[in-house]
């Protein structure tokens, strides 16, 4: 069978939702307006910490399909004040949250526990408002979001092979700038993180072998499984990973923007970033590439995302191994294209209702775990109740 992404098709019940005169529908759907029809409607849990676990109306996967998001909307109104990220998140709300992830990919894992039928990932996605303000569809409202989606292995197999141009797959040449003229020194950087738990994966054994995804990005396998999960030291070392990504991005794109600029304000590890990026040829001769071509090309300027924007994930690969990742300026707005799998929704109320009831069945099965762990109540919709 051809490798290669693939491009399924996901029906969902059209959402009865008005979006007011002059807001783009992304803009409205993540306004505190729409965050209280999403609670009303779809909410599964929530907890004093403010993390809400909800179905994904809009899905990905009609398998299973559900995200936790930091419901900040009406603590912070500032949307440029929200927390977006792992790392700006307070340590109490992230010890929940982390507890929250532990469990519901112990419970996907254990409902999908052949990696040859499904593919199970977990991840989150950088929210910012990185690319150029003019842009169409920029998100005026940003709260940190995840994802838990598992896909049937049959359905992906069956699937066209997605068009390998697309813009969410090639990263829109980011990714291979990283690739192409840092590989060396963006995984040496990483070699010198402290890490105990997550192990770089050897090339090629963390791809899907039927997606052929991910392609060029640094892995880790979790050692000890879904038990690591449990451990603190796991999520301190997944935190390290996006840190350490954000000081290089940071420090990468400042070099772009300023010949010889100094470090950047508050980053994570100074001295790493000063022996191992600061000082070397390739690293800075990149920037001065980028740099050139952005004097010269306003169209290439335009495009480049000046502050950190990401995709990270734990995902299960072929051997049954837990994988980290984490993408490289990544601007498709979907996490599950990481992996090679293009999502195409389509508004279909009867073939979105014959997988309903399966679906919500383990939607609430999760959301029955999460309570007894003291990790939120659940919330009455019109589709279920609160237990």
């Amino acid at each position: 069978m051809q490798a290669g992404p693939r491009e399924i098709v996901t029906p969902f019940r059209p959402i009865p939702l008005d979006v007011p005169e002059g807001m783009k529908p992304n803009e409205f759907f993540n306004s505190t307006e729409n965050l209280n029809d999403l609670v009303h409607n779809n909410g599964l849990l929530q907890n004093p910490e403010g993390l809400l676990l909800y179905r994904k109306a809009l899905g990905h996967s009609n398998e299973f399909d559900a995200s936790i998001i930091y419901n900040t909307s009406q603590s912070i109104l500032d949307p440029l004040g929200r927390p977006v990220r792992r790392t700006q998140v307070p340590e109490a709300v992230k010890n929940v949250w982390n507890r929250m992830n532990q469990i519901i990919i112990d419970y996907m894992l254990e409902l999908y526990p052949d990696p040859d039928r499904h593919l199970v990932l977990a991840g989150e996605a950088s929210l910012d408002a990185t690319w150029p303000l003019t842009s169409p569809g920029v998100p005026s409202i940003r709260m940190l979001h995840n994802h838990f989606i598992a896909f049937d292995k049959a359905q992906l197999r069956d699937a066209p092979i997605a068009d390998a141009d697309n813009p969410n797959l090639t990263d829109g040449g980011q990714h291979s700038l990283f690739q192409a003229h840092m590989r060396d020194v963006y995984r040496a950087f990483f070699d010198e993180l402290d890490l105990q738990i997550l192990r770089p994966c050897q090339a090629g054994s963390c791809k899907i072998a039927l997606t052929g995804y991910p392609q060029g990005l640094p892995s880790w396998e979790v050692q000890g499984g879904v038990a690591a999960l449990k451990e603190v030291r796991f999520w301190k070392e997944y935190d390290a990973l996006l840190k350490g990504f954000i000081d290089f991005y940071r420090t990468f794109f400042s070099q772009v923007s300023t010949r010889n600029a100094p470090l950047p304000r508050d980053i994570y590890f100074p001295e790493l970033v000063e022996a191992k990026l600061q000082f070397d040829n390739d690293f800075l001769k990149t920037a001065k590439m980028v740099r050139d071509r952005c004097i010269r090309d306003a169209k290439y300027a335009n495009s480049i995302r000046w502050q950190p924007a990401f995709k990270q994930l734990i995902y299960r690969n072929d051997a049954g191994k837990l994988i980290v990742t984490i993408s490289q300026n990544s601007i498709g707005n979907a996490i599950t294209e990481l992996l090679g799998v293009v999502v195409k929704r389509t508004p279909d109320a009867d073939a979105y209702s014959a997988a309903e009831p399966a679906l919500i069945e383990k939607l609430l099965e999760v959301r029955r775990r999460l309570v007894e762990a003291d990790l939120g109540e659940g919330i009455a919709t019109p589709h279920w109740g609160a237990e």
